[in-house]
C-alpha cells in the first residue's frame, strides 16, 4: 500500500502530463502483476464495494483516535472531505506493515459480509499499520471515494511503453464488463487478445470541440480555412441523448453508455430491434427519448436514468428509439479501419434490412457542399432539440477516443444567465484548502432563488481571488458550506433548461458551468427568474 498512496499523492502533486505518465511508469514497473491489475481496476472505475458505512467507519475511527465528536465536526467543516479528516486525526502508527494494494483488496472485498464486531477489530488494527498517507488512500478505498487526478488516456500510455503495445489495442482490451479476480495483467499485454469476452464494447471515437463558448466564435471563413471544402465532410446533427454501444454476438445483446455502464436492461423496448440484428454487430449511435416520429428533451429520459426497474407506464409515458450513427463491427469483423463513407453504407445495409426501423432510425445526413448552409442548420438545431452538428471526414477511420482533426462537434453557442455566487464550499485534491465550488442564485422579486451548481470555468488566479472573498464574506457556517455576501456575479452557461420539482427555483440547467467572471457588474443586475422560465422549450 505504501507504493500506492506515494502514487496517489505524486499524481495529486502535479498538473503536467508528462510527470504523470512518469510517475505511473515507475508505479508500474516496482509492483507486482497483482498490484498493476488493481491498480488499472481503480484508475478505470472499478472500486471494491463498500465494506462499512461512513457512521461506523467515523464510530470506530475516532475512538481510535480518542478525539471528541464535537472536535471532529469542527475539523471535518475544515477540511471538508471525511478520509483526509480521519487520516489526520489518528495517531501516528508504531507497527507499520507494507502490505500490498492487492493483499489490501482483498481483505476489503473478504470482510464486506463479516459482523460488525470483526469489522471493527480488522479496521483498528489494520490502521495501526499504517502512514498518515496510506490511511488517507485506505479511507478512500474504505468510503468509496476514491478518485484521482489523471486520465484513462495518461495510464493507457504509460502500460503502452511499458507493454509495448499501441494504446488503441490496451484501450480496447480494458473495456467492458472485467474485474482483477477474473482478468490478468498477463490478459491486458499478452501478444494477442486470448479472452472470449463477447460482450466486450469497442473505445468510443469522441468529436473535438469546435467551438466552446460564445467567446470563441469562428466565422464560415475560419471554418472553410481550417477544415477545406465542405464536401469533405459528412454532417449530421449532434443529439442530446445517451451515447451508447450496441452489440449483438452469439445469439447474445449488450448495451453499453459511453461511461462503461452496461445499460442493456435499461431499455428493454431496444431488444427486439437489437435481437434482429445479424450476429457479430456493433453499432455506435444515441439513445434519446422519442415520440411521434421526433425527439424529446433529454429531461424525460432522464426519468429513466438510474432505475433499477422500468415500469410498464415509463415504457408508454417515455419511449425511446435509437439513432445509430456509425458500425464498428459487422458479420464479426472489426470495420473501424474501413473509412466513414463505407462504414456509412454498411449501416445503411443494417438498418435497411431491419423490420423495427421505427426505433432503430439512423442519423440523417445534410447534403451539402456549402458551409453556410451548414451554419444555417446548426442554427435550427435548437429547435429541433439538437446540439448542433456533427462534422466527419469522410475519409476518416473509426478511432479510439478525443482525436483532433477527422471527428468535430459544432455545436450551438450554450444558454447563458448572469447569476450571484450564495455558497461556497471548497474542493478536492490540489484544492482542497480553496473554495472553488459554488452556488449561484438570480432574482425572483427581491429575493435571490438558488438555480445551480457549477465549480469549473475559472482560471487558478481568479479561484484564488474568490476563494480570498469567501473567506472575507462569510456570513454563515452549515458543515462545509458557507453562505456569502451576495455580491459577485457570474456568467453561467449552460446546455438546456427544463422544470423541475425537486429544485427550488423550478427549474433545472443542464451542463452548468461558469464562463466568465463578470467584474464589471453589480448584483443587482443579474437576471431574473423570470428570464430564465422564458428560456423553458415548452414556453417559446
Amino acid at each position: 500500500m505504501k507504493a500506492f498512496a506515494q502514487l496517489f499523492l505524486s499524481l495529486d502533486e502535479t498538473n503536467k502530463t508528462n510527470e504523470k505518465v512518469k510517475v505511473i511508469k515507475d508505479y508500474l514497473l516496482a509492483v507486482s502483476d497483482e498490484d498493476k491489475i488493481q491498480m488499472l481496476a481503480l484508475f478505470t472505475g472499478r472500486k471494491p464495494k463498500r465494506p462499512i458505512n461512513s457512521t461506523k467507519l467515523k464510530e470506530w475511527a475516532l475512538e481510535l483516535s480518542q478525539i471528541p465528536d464535537w472536535l471532529f465536526r469542527e475539523s471535518y467543516d475544515v477540511v471538508g472531505d471525511l478520509a483526509e479528516t480521519l487520516s489526520l486525526l489518528l495517531p501516528e502508527s508504531k507497527n507499520r506493515e507494507n502490505k500490498s494494494l492487492s493483499a489490501w483488496i482483498q481483505e476489503i472485498n473478504k470482510i464486506r459480509k463479516l459482523n460488525d464486531e470483526f469489522k471493527k477489530s480488522w479496521l483498528l488494527n489494520s490502521l495501526n499499520k499504517m502512514t498518515r498517507q496510506e490511511k488517507f488512500v485506505f479511507f478512500k478505498l474504505l468510503t468509496g471515494s476514491f478518485r484521482v487526478g489523471v486520465s484513462q488516456n495518461l495510464v493507457v500510455k504509460a502500460l503502452s511503453e511499458i507493454a509495448n503495445l499501441e494504446p488503441a489495442t490496451l484501450t480496447h482490451r480494458i473495456m467492458g464488463n472485467w474485474e482483477p479476480a477474473t482478468f490478468s495483467y498477463q490478459d491486458l499485454v499478452a501478444e494477442e487478445d486470448g479472452t472470449s469476452d463477447i460482450s466486450r464494447p469497442y473505445p468510443f471515437f469522441l468529436a473535438y470541440p469546435i467551438q466552446e463558448t460564445s467567446e470563441k466564435h469562428k466565422t464560415i471563413e475560419e471554418l472553410q480555412n481550417e477544415l477545406g471544402n465542405a464536401d469533405d465532410w459528412q454532417a449530421e446533427f449532434k443529439w442530446d441523448g445517451i451515447r451508447a454501444q450496441l452489440i449483438k454476438r452469439n445469439d447474445e445483446i449488450f448495451i453499453w453508455s459511453r461511461g462503461e455502464e452496461l445499460a442493456t436492461d435499461k431499455f428493454p423496448e431496444l431488444h427486439p430491434f437489437i435481437m434482429d440484428l445479424p450476429n457479430g454487430t456493433v453499432l455506435d449511435g444515441e439513445i434519446l427519448a422519442f415520440k411521434d416520429n421526433q425527439p424529446l428533451s433529454f429531461n424525460i429520459l432522464q426519468t429513466r436514468i438510474g432505475r433499477k426497474t422500468i415500469s410498464k407506464k415509463m415504457l408508454i409515458d417515455n419511449p425511446v428509439a435509437f439513432i445509430a450513427y456509425d458500425a464498428m463491427e459487422f458479420s464479426g469483423e472489426d470495420i473501424r479501419s474501413k473509412n466513414q463513407e463505407a462504414r456509412r453504407e454498411i449501416l445503411q445495409q443494417i438498418q435497411n434490412n431491419s423490420s423495427n426501423q421505427d426505433i432503430f432510425r439512423i442519423s440523417e445526413i445534410i447534403k451539402t457542399n456549402d458551409w453556410d448552409f451548414l451554419a444555417q442548420e446548426r442554427e435550427r438545431s435548437r429547435d429541433l432539440l439538437a446540439e448542433g452538428l456533427m462534422l466527419k471526414r469522410k475519409s476518416a477511420t473509426y478511432q479510439a477516443g478525443r482525436k483532433r482533426g477527422d471527428w468535430w462537434k459544432w455545436k450551438m453557442d450554450p444558454l447563458s444567465v448572469d447569476a450571484v455566487m450564495i455558497y461556497a464550499q471548497k474542493g478536492h485534491g490540489r484544492r482542497a484548502d480553496l473554495y472553488t465550488d459554488y452556488t449561484f442564485a438570480v432574482w425572483d422579486g427581491d429575493k435571490l432563488v438558488p438555480i445551480a451548481k457549477a465549480y469549473s470555468g475559472l482560471t487558478d488566479a481568479e479561484i484564488r481571488k474568490v476563494d480570498a472573498f469567501v473567506k472575507r464574506n462569510t456570513l454563515e457556517k452549515f458543515g462545509p458550506v458557507r453562505t456569502v455576501k451576495a455580491e459577485l456575479v457570474f456568467e453561467i452557461g449552460f446546455e438546456g433548461i427544463n422544470r423541475s420539482s425537486r429544485h427550488k427555483s423550478g427549474v433545472a440547467l443542464r451542463f452548468p458551468r461558469i464562463l466568465r467572471w463578470r467584474t464589471d457588474k453589480k448584483m443587482e443586475e443579474a437576471d431574473t427568474l423570470e428570464s430564465l422560465i422564458a428560456l423553458l422549450p415548452d414556453e417559446n
